[in-house]
């Protein structure tokens, strides 16, 4: 009687096994994937590049919220879904971030966050898998700007952006020509590449520009924010502004508040400690920028980007009422 009931026991584990590997094999083409513990659908149809809806009907699920350890479900080869048409998966990297990424890839953040169900475009991690809507899954290399021959050796109290400032070329090029994945880290020493197109000293003031007073002068073309006393250039920085669909707005306009530190919130971002911050048009502004370091492309939601020093500066020698003159 002990070994009938043995026997039937094996027999039923092998049903239960048997049952997934057929479904497997029914589904041409496709790939099983096993639940793990502290997974969900959404974390599963990013991993493997579709979309929560095809895995959904891939495995008869109507409740995306419902699946549990130990279930073996099948991997779509394509997403059925329109939004993710043409889509491909860029895996986060160190020192990566979600306005970067969107950057590489020619979309706006708020494509991006929108094709993953991100709230909060700076809450990414690293390994994480990004649907990336309308892309093949391997993008074209960024560009390389071309040595010009000329080095810097980098001296005690340098950063790769007042580095750059200095040659008049953008922080990203710099690190793009030298391979400096963080623009943080550089040390003493160093010797660096400096890329074509660089220029020194800030451009004459444009015309008609005021004959006294200080005043601060953003063009767009160039990338570049200068401080002005009449016509006499006192400090340049190279910034980042808006990006075409949320573009810096263009005219004559003056400070009108002032803040150490604020929060800035709107569709896609929510970004805390926003340091020296100055809004001249509505909520537009001048502010220091921890979440990146491109300046000198467009990265914005429509304010003006500085590195957080240079807007310090500029913070402690612009007052309220400053004419801000915004052009291309």
């Amino acid at each position: 009687m002990r070994r009938i009931l043995v026997l039937g026991v094996v027999l039923i584990w092998t049903l239960v096994q048997v049952g997934p590997v057929l479904a497997e094999g029914c589904a041409e083409g496709s790939v099983v994937h096993v639940v793990q513990p502290g997974e969900n659908l959404f974390r599963i149809a990013l991993r493997y590049g579709v979309t929560v809806n095809a895995l959904a009907a891939a495995n008869g699920s109507s409740n995306a919220n419902r699946i549990y350890v130990g279930q073996r479900l099948i991997i779509p080869s394509g997403s059925s879904g329109s939004s993710g048409s043409g889509s491909g998966v860029h895996i986060v990297q160190r020192g990566e971030n979600l306005y970067r990424i969107a950057l590489r890839y020619g979309l706006t953040t708020q494509a991006v966050a929108a094709a993953n169900g991100i709230a909060n475009p700076n809450h990414i991690y690293v390994g994480q898998r990004l649907l990336i809507p309308g892309r093949g899954s391997s993008p074209a290399p960024a560009p390389q700007p071309a040595p010009t021959g000329q080095t810097y050796t980098v001296r005690r109290g340098d950063t790769l952006s007042s580095i750059a400032l200095r040659f008049g070329v953008s922080t990203w090029a710099l690190a793009q020509v030298n391979g400096i994945r963080n623009p943080s880290l550089i040390y003493v020493g160093q010797v660096l590449q400096i890329p074509g197109g660089a220029s020194p000293a800030p451009s004459p003031a444009p015309s008609p520009a005021p004959t006294s007073g200080r005043w601060i002068d953003v063009n767009l073309s160039t990338q570049r924010l200068t401080a002005y006393v009449g016509s006499t250039p006192v400090r340049s920085t190279l910034v980042s502004t808006g990006l075409p669909a949320t573009p810096t707005p263009t005219g004559r306009f003056s400070i009108y508040v002032k803040y150490v530190s604020t929060t800035m919130s709107g569709p896609g971002y929510y970004l805390t400690n926003v340091p020296y911050t100055m809004y001249f048009y509505r909520g537009y502004g001048l502010h220091g920028t921890y979440w990146h370091s491109n300046f000198g492309r467009p990265m914005s939601h429509g304010c003006i980007n500085l590195p957080t020093s240079e807007a310090q500066w500029f913070f402690n020698w612009a007052s309220v009422g400053t004419l801000v003159n915004i052009h291309y």
